[in-house]
């Protein structure tokens, strides 16, 4: 396995890691070294290409997996968001009549 496809297995293995932890800050310097060690593996193509395919294809479904997860968090997010502005909406009502 030639250094560029290990790179890619083991930046993805970290990724999958911190997206099990939630991890946001790490999963955005990952995403940054993903996107290099892609940009790297496609400069490096000699003679693994099977290995190299395997791991895209990993890494594409670890992705697919990363945005649904993300989508979900934001979801979450903006339903706390409009549960937070009902309630200082309700307050001020309050504060109104109080």
């Amino acid at each position: 396995m030639s250094s560029s496809v290990q790179r890619l297995q083991d930046t993805g293995s970290a990724l999958r890691s911190a997206l099990a932890t939630q991890d946001w800050a790490a999963i955005g310097n990952l995403d940054l070294q993903c996107r290099e060690a892609v940009d790297e593996a496609m400069l490096d193509v000699a003679g693994d290409e099977e290995a190299l395919r395997s791991r895209m294809t990993e890494l594409l479904d670890l992705y697919r997996e990363l945005v649904s997860v993300c989508q979900s968090e934001q979801k979450r997010l903006a339903g706390e968001l409009v549960q937070l502005n009902q309630a200082h909406s309700g307050a001020k009502v309050y504060q109104l009549f109080g």
